[in-house]
């Protein structure tokens, strides 16, 4: 109540008190509008109004796999750049906090992310959703002998110390990356609030019935090469699950590791040159991101004529023209393989 001042007019005090009750009200109002408009900001992260839902992604193979899965259903964001390499790659403070953030976070697993494997795991400690994709497709490991087959077992290299480590590398099977679409289906749908089912099992079943294709393609390009040229040498061990699926030999890896962070020494590639030698392997495979000269010394040290052929291994590019999603990766690899092991 406003006090009236000794001999102020009776009418004053009284507007004096409107005004004040006026400005209360404003301010009440103003707060329940903070307050409605913060709980429908929060609404829309938890993907039940505003923005849509949001999922974060690592590499960006399966960035591209996850987008044609969610499609419209939520944002999806790609931590990996083009071109860039999967196993070193850092993240910046501002996209730790999206991952923090996320409803979502799919990755590889398998040890390949090993620059932001401990921001994933950071996330998934603090209650976020994770998927390793990985892990749920049947991986296979690595052995210890210095070539590997057909057989399900990817090679190690002789004294490696990748022997019974299970090899991350398996989107090179589009067997298994069909598998993955399912896995990421499946878990946008019980984890990120707010999502069509219907929409996102639909998006899943066109492409996985793209993969499908793709394999059967991949299958008939690669009978053009006789079985006694199925010998694959790479940059590093990355075809082991193409290998079992299309019946190859892995003959051996200029890095003899299964991840670009390592560096062979020379007897490293005298070992692989001797292997190169005995199996009359026909061309080198480097990863189109990664320098080749220890390929071309390597192809030297053989003594043979040996091509070095550019891949796309572990990363989609938009600097070089054939990877930009990985369908169209996965056909480009398909025809570099048949004109260096299938021709002549």
């Amino acid at each position: 109540m406003t006090a009236r001042l000794r001999g102020e007019p009776r009418s004053t005090v009284s507007a004096a008190h409107t005004l004040v009750r006026a400005t209360a009200l404003r301010l009440a109002v103003l707060v329940m509008a903070i307050v409605l408009g913060a709980s429908v900001a929060l609404a829309g992260c938890a993907g039940t109004g505003g923005r849509p839902p949001a999922v974060v992604v690592t590499t960006n193979i399966l960035g591209d796999v996850t987008r044609r899965v969610v499609g419209d259903e939520a944002d999806v964001t790609v931590l990996m750049k083009p071109d860039a390499d999967p196993h070193s790659f850092a993240i910046s403070a501002q996209e730790a906090a999206t991952i923090e953030r996320a409803a979502l976070v799919v990755y590889n697993g398998l040890g390949l992310e090993e620059g932001v494997l401990r921001n994933v795991e950071a996330a998934k400690d603090a209650g976020v959703a994770t998927l390793a994709v990985g892990e749920g497709v049947n991986p296979i490991r690595y052995t210890g002998d210095h070539g590997g087959g057909p057989d399900g077992a990817a090679p190690g290299g002789a004294g490696s110390d990748l022997a019974g480590r299970p090899d991350p590398h398996f989107w090179t099977d589009p067997h298994r990356m069909a598998r993955a679409v399912d896995l990421i289906a499946e878990r946008v749908i019980d984890k990120v609030n707010g999502v069509d089912a219907a929409a996102v099992r639909a998006n899943a079943a066109r492409y996985r019935a793209e993969i499908e294709a793709l394999d059967a393609w991949m299958e008939t390009r690669f009978a053009a090469i006789p079985p006694a040229r199925r010998n694959l040498v790479t940059n590093h061990h990355v075809f082991g699950y193409l290998a079992q699926r299309y019946g190859f030999t892995v003959v051996g890896a200029v890095v003899p590791s299964g991840t670009t962070l390592a560096s062979p020494s020379a007897s490293d590639l005298k070992s692989l040159a001797d292997a190169v030698r005995v199996a009359g392997v026909r061309a080198i495979f480097a990863d189109s991101s990664q320098p080749d000269r220890l390929a071309r010394v390597m192809a030297a040290e053989a003594g043979l004529k040996v091509r070095v052929v550019s891949l796309f291994t572990e990363s989609l590019s938009t600097a070089r023209t054939g990877a930009s999603t990985y369908v169209e990766m996965m056909r480009s690899n398909t025809e570099a393989m048949v004109g260096g092991l299938g021709e002549g």
